[in-house]
Parts: structure tokens; sequence; C-alpha cells
């Protein structure tokens, strides 16, 4: 990733993750550590405010946003999108979340769109009703088999080429991009653009590790332009900071672990340059 010598604080990616509840509140704490660890030079965690506290007392590097209400409704969505400190180039929505109504979200995503953030939807956010509002957008999805069958009423296949088939034809018929996570993940955009990338460790099952990768795809998304390339980067770094994760550990790796690998696998690609942005 190219970094401006002159560059400063905020044009290397802000982003804003929105999620948590009161049983889940390391969910939007991974997606938050994974960003900032990709990059992003601010990220923002916006979470109910009966587990600020136990975000805010784990890292001094986390700028913990309290929501009003323990689920997303309206109200809280709206309040939240007009106190932005600084306007998110992408916005990372789901992790753990409870959502009070279909309505909420969509107010939300709206509000996000409508501020020109690029968005990337995972977990709870991965409702039927969403599809309205992100129909012929930008915007990335990062279903697991279980939560594509929930969004698209559809059962994602089997085989290698049942899996792909559905999720390029997902992809094309509701003009966004998605990464379909899994033994084979599958990544589709628009126009018909396809890759695939198998998992790197049976270990990933673990918990967590699809909250690191929306953070990861989110904080690369705010650098870089294209959908596609962010979320095939994002599950190619995630892959790899996995399988250093295994060698070390075995089956017995937890979703920090990725975080903690982020650098070494990024730092290859990693560019200082003198030209202007």
């Amino acid at each position: 990733m190219t970094r401006y010598e002159n560059s400063k604080k905020g044009d290397n990616g802000i982003v804003l993750v929105i999620g948590g509840s009161s049983l889940y509140h390391g969910a939007p704490l991974l997606a938050s550590l994974s960003a900032l660890r990709a990059g992003a030079d601010l990220v923002y965690t916006a979470v109910p405010k009966v587990i600020i506290n136990a975000i805010r007392s784990y890292s001094p590097n986390i700028i913990a946003l309290p929501m009003t209400d323990n689920s997303l409704t309206i109200g809280s969505a709206n309040r939240l999108t007009k106190n932005l400190p600084k306007k998110p180039n992408a916005a990372t929505i789901g992790m753990g979340m409870t959502v009070s109504k279909a309505e909420a979200l969509n107010s939300l995503v709206k509000n996000l769109k409508e501020n020109g953030t690029r968005l990337v939807l995972d977990a709870s956010a991965l409702i039927p009703k969403v599809i309205t509002e992100i129909t012929e957008s930008d915007t990335i999805i990062t279903p697991h088999a279980g939560e594509f069958k929930r969004i698209f009423n559809e059962e994602v296949g089997i085989s290698e080429g049942d899996i792909i088939s559905s999720v390029t034809r997902m992809a094309s018929r509701h003009k966004i991009t998605i990464i379909l996570k899994g033994w084979l993940n599958v990544i589709a955009d628009p126009s018909g653009k396809v890759a695939t990338i198998r998992r790197s460790t049976p270990a990933m099952t673990v918990g967590g590790t699809g909250d690191v990768l929306a953070g990861l795809v989110a904080a690369l998304y705010s650098k870089i332009n294209s959908a596609f390339d962010a979320s095939a980067l994002g599950i190619y770094f995630n892959g790899l900071a996995a399988r250093l994760a295994f060698e070390r550990v075995g089956l017995h790796m937890v979703a920090t672990d990725l975080i903690e690998n982020l650098p070494k696998v990024m730092m290859p690609f990693d560019k200082i340059s003198s030209e202007k942005i």
C-alpha cells in the first residue's frame, strides 16, 4: 500500500465500525483493531453505550462512540450519522449488532451512502430488506453460506461450480460486490469479475475471523476505489495472517492472532512515495 510522505492524518483512510450488543462486545472491537492494523489513519467504533466502557478500556487506540439504544433504532442511526467527528471514507456495519427493525438499518445505510461513505455489510446487517437500499451501489457484503441464504433466500450450493454460479448471479442481479466466506472464498462484482481463494486453514472456523475480515476490507476500501480489489485483497491478507497463526499455534488460534499477524503479511507491499496525492 502506498503512503505519501506529505500525507496528513485522515489521508490514509477513515473507517467507521458499527456493531456490538450486550452479548457481543468483541465483534466490533475485532473489526476496529483489524482496520487499524490494516493501515487506516482513524477508526471510529460506534457501539451501544452499555458496552462502551468495555470497548474503551481494551485499547487506547480505540475511538469509541456511544449509541444511545441497546439495539439499532432509527433514532440512534440518525444521531450517529449527524454527530460523526469526521466523514468516514468507509463503514463496516453489523458485527455483533442487534437491529430493532429493518427500517433502522436502511436509514443508517441511506444516510451513510448520501454522505459518500462506502459500505461493507456483515453479520446482522445481512437481512433481506436491506437489499433494496444497497442495490446498484458500491456496497460490499460479506456473508457465509447461512447468511447468503438468509439475505437472498437461496442456497449457495455445495460444489465449487454451484457456489461460484450462485455468488456471481446475485452480484450481477443486485449490482453489488459479494464476498462469500467459507472453505472456498468467492468474490464477485456486478461487472462479472470473479476471484476464488481457498481458505488457508480450517482453524479459521474459530469465532471472530469474519469480524477481522470486515474491518480489514473496510480499511482497504477506504483507500482503494475498487470494491472488487479491496475485497480480494482482504481475503488474501486475512488468509495469510491465519496461515501464520496456524503455523505458530495450530488449531488453537483465536481471532486476535490474525490481527497481530496483519502487519507481517502486509508490510512487503508497503511503499512510501514522495509524490503528492
